[in-house]
């Protein structure tokens, strides 16, 4: 097995990707009420900020965690339990995700551009505003992004290793 390590940083923010078992399945949307009341309770014992977070048979998303926490493993793990049996289901997930530690303000950036294009990128829709199950559109209301913002997928790597 291999000895793989993560990074834990009190306080600090990482992209994640995280995977069902069968990333053909529309399990996550059909089921998103579940999924956002498991990723809210587990925010009200174990709080975090949510950056950013798109999926549909996946999920990417960006948290930051408080000052003195670096537990996202945990939360992880908390998630994926409780959205799991509250769907009454068994082998939902993949084992493990994939994080990256968010170094400085440009690679922050990157990986926001990179949880909104998503699903334009796997041709779920031709423009970002047009997904519902993401972020994006707070952060259009808050003034950080713009309704047509769309990127180029192509232009953008961040995220995923090729």
């Amino acid at each position: 097995m291999s000895n793989y390590r993560r990074n834990y940083i009190p306080g600090g923010t990482w992209f994640f990707t995280v995977n069902l078992q069968n990333r053909q399945s529309d399990l996550l949307t059909r089921h998103i009420d579940p999924l956002r009341a498991a990723i809210k309770t587990v925010k009200r014992t174990k709080p975090f900020t949510i950056n950013a977070w798109v999926l549909p048979e996946h999920m990417h998303c960006i948290w930051t965690l408080p000052e003195n926490d670096d537990d996202y493993s945990g939360r992880w793990r908390e998630i994926k339990k409780t959205f799991t049996r509250a769907i009454e289901m068994r082998y939902v997930w993949q084992p493990r995700f994939w994080e990256h530690t968010i170094r400085n303000e440009q690679d922050y950036r990157r990986h926001m551009d990179y949880v909104y294009i998503n699903p334009v990128k796997h041709g779920h829709v031709n423009r970002v505003a047009d997904w519902p199950f993401s972020t994006f559109h707070r952060d259009v209301r808050d003034g950080l992004y713009v309704q047509d913002w769309a990127g180029e997928p192509e232009d953008l790597f961040a995220g995923e290793p090729k």
